[in-house]
C-alpha cells in the first residue's frame, strides 16, 4: 500500500494529465488536492470579513463584494509562492459567506426558481419542497466519477436528498425525488464527513445531490467550521451511520488533509447549475473545481422532460461566469435517446462558440429511470421515448459532432464510456 504522501504526489502526476485534452488544465485543482496550495475555503478563513455579521443584508453583500477583491489578489499572491497569513481574524470572510446563505434560506433565492419563501419559518414551501433541514443519502469513496476526480482514492462525495428539476429519466430519483430519503444532518455532520473522507484519503470533497443548490445554507455553514474542526467521538458516531463504506479498509492519515497544519481540500461543486448569481458568488471563493451538468437545448425539452423554465439561459450564464472568472471545471452532457439534435447538438455548439478549450464528458451511460422506465410502478407513458437506452448511431453522432467542433471530450467521454463506442 502507498504511504499516504505518496498517494497525494501520484495523483497529481498522473498520465492522463498529460493527455491533449488535459494538459495545462485545472492546475489549482491540481495543487489544492496535492496539498502544495490552500483551498479557498482556507484562504476565506484568513481574511477578516469586514462587517459585523448582525447587520443589514444589504451590508453583508457589501462587503462580500469588498471582501472578494480582497480575496482574489491573495489567491494570486498564493499562486505565485506568497504564504497564507497565520493570523485568522475574529470574524473572517469565510463566516461572512455562511452568514449570507443563512439570511437568503429567510427568503430563499438559492436556486433560480427565486421562490423567496421563508424556509426557516417551514410554513411554506417552495420548489424543492424543503424547510431548513438537511438530509444526506450516502457519502463514500466514489469511483464512478471521472478521472480526473476519483484519481486512484476515489471523490469524497456527499449525496444530498431532494432536488430543484423534475427530470423525468434521472438516473437518481431514488434520492431527489423523496425529500425523507436519507439521514438529517447537522451542519457540523457534514463537516464531520468531509473531515473523514479528506483523512482516508480522498482527492475532494465532492458536493451532490440530487442537487447541493438546495442545501447551500447547510453546505457552506460545514466550510466554515472545517479550519478548526477536531471531531469528537459524538461527532464521528453521528457521521458514519451514512457512510455507505464505513466497512471498507482505508488507511487514515493527517497527511492527506494538512496543508501548513491546518485541514486542507478541494471543494467540488457538482451540480445541475440551475442557480442564481447570489449563490455563484459566495461559492466562488468556497468551490476550487466544478462540475456543472449541461442537459438540454435552448428549446423546451427542458420543460416538458424536467418542468424546468428559464433552463438555457439560466445555464449559459453560469458557465460564462466560470469562464470570466477564470474557474477550474469540466462540464457533462447526457446523450439522451431522440434528443441528439435538439438538445446535444446545440449545447456542444455552445460550449465550441463560448468555451472550446474546456474538457466535456458526452455521456453515453443514458438508461430508463425514474418515470421513463416501464417496469416502474412510477413509469409514465408521456415519457415512451425515452424508454430506451441511446442507439450506437446517436453516441457516435455526438461523438462527431464533438471532433467537428474541435472540443476537448475524448480523455472524459471514452474513458467513462459504458457502451464501448467511440470514434
Amino acid at each position: 500500500m502507498l504511504a499516504p504522501t505518496a498517494r497525494l504526489t501520484e495523483f497529481d502526476t498522473l498520465p492522463f494529465w498529460h493527455e491533449a485534452d488535459l494538459r495545462g488544465r485545472m492546475e489549482w485543482y491540481r495543487a489544492v488536492a496535492a496539498n502544495r496550495l490552500p483551498a479557498k475555503f482556507r484562504i476565506c478563513a484568513s481574511l477578516p470579513a469586514g462587517v459585523a455579521l448582525d447587520a443589514p443584508e444589504d451590508e453583508l453583500w457589501r462587503a462580500l463584494d469588498a471582501g472578494t477583491e480582497r480575496f482574489l489578489a491573495l489567491k494570486e499572491h498564493i499562486r505565485t509562492g506568497a504564504p497564507l497569513p497565520g493570523d485568522c481574524p475574529r470574524t473572517s470572510l469565510l463566516e461572512l459567506i455562511a452568514e449570507l446563505a443563512r439570511r437568503m434560506l429567510a427568503h430563499c433565492n438559492f436556486c433560480r426558481w427565486n421562490c423567496r419563501v421563508d424556509r426557516t419559518r417551514g410554513e411554506k414551501l417552495g420548489a424543492c419542497k424543503l424547510a431548513a433541514g438537511t438530509r444526506v443519502s450516502s457519502y463514500f469513496h466514489h469511483g464512478g466519477e471521472e478521472l480526473v476526480y476519483r484519481g486512484t482514492h476515489g471523490s469524497g462525495t456527499i449525496f444530498f436528498t431532494s432536488c430543484n428539476m423534475r427530470c423525468a429519466f434521472c438516473q437518481n430519483g431514488d434520492i431527489s425525488t423523496d425529500r425523507l430519503n436519507g439521514e438529517e444532518a447537522t451542519a457540523r455532520t457534514l463537516a464531520t464527513m468531509a473531515w473523514v473522507l479528506r483523512l482516508e484519503g480522498c482527492h475532494n470533497i465532492n458536493w451532490v445531490g440530487g442537487d447541493p443548490t438546495i442545501h447551500l445554507h447547510s453546505i457552506l455553514e460545514a466550510i466554515a467550521l472545517l479550519p478548526g474542526l477536531e471531531p469528537s467521538r459524538d461527532d464521528l458516531d453521528a457521521a458514519l451511520s451514512a457512510k455507505a463504506d464505513r466497512f471498507a479498509a482505508f488507511a487514515p492519515g493527517r497527511e492527506h488533509m494538512l496543508f501548513e497544519g491546518g485541514f486542507n481540500a478541494p471543494m467540488l461543486w457538482n451540480s445541475n447549475f440551475f442557480m442564481t448569481d447570489e449563490t455563484m458568488k459566495l461559492l466562488r471563493l468556497t468551490m476550487d473545481v466544478w462540475l456543472p451538468d449541461f442537459k438540454f437545448g435552448p428549446g423546451r425539452c427542458a420543460i416538458e422532460l424536467a418542468r424546468t423554465g428559464w433552463y438555457w439561459d439560466t445555464l449559459t450564464r453560469n458557465l460564462l461566469l466560470l469562464r470570466e472568472w477564470g474557474e477550474d471545471f469540466t462540464i457533462r452532457h447526457l446523450i439522451m435517446p431522440d434528443h441528439v439534435e435538439c438538445c446535444t447538438a446545440p449545447v456542444l455548439d455552445w460550449i465550441a462558440t463560448h468555451m472550446r478549450e474546456a474538457p466535456v464528458n458526452i455521456m453515453d451511460q443514458y438508461h430508463p429511470d425514474n418515470y421513463c422506465a416501464p417496469g416502474d410502478a412510477k413509469f409514465m407513458e408521456r415519457y415512451r421515448p425515452l424508454a430506451r437506452r441511446p442507439r450506437r448511431e446517436e453516441i457516435l453522432a455526438a461523438y462527431r459532432h464533438a471532433r467537428e467542433r474541435g472540443l476537448r471530450f475524448e480523455s472524459l467521454s471514452y474513458e467513462r464510456s459504458k457502451t464501448g463506442v467511440m470514434l
